[in-house]
């Protein structure tokens, strides 16, 4: 009764195949990916931020130059 043999595994992947097609699998498996590297990407974040580096993606942004008209207010 223990484990599955290799070819229960088989035969289970071929019937959810059928249910819902590759197209369907593979979008799951591309957002599974991307999800997986997002959550790498933010504990690799978290990681710079405790050793006091700024993450790659705001060194990438203050790169970029961003033109303002600054005003003064005076206080009375």
């Amino acid at each position: 009764m223990g484990s599955f043999s290799v070819w229960h595994w088989l035969i289970v992947l071929v019937i959810i195949m059928l249910i819902f097609g590759t197209k369907k699998i593979g979008n799951m498996g591309s957002d599974l990916g991307k999800a997986v590297k997002g959550f790498k990407d933010g504990v690799k974040g978290s990681e710079e931020e405790k050793s006091g580096q700024a993450p790659a993606s705001q060194v990438a942004d203050s790169k970029a130059t961003i033109d303002v008209d600054a005003k003064e207010k005076n206080k009375i």
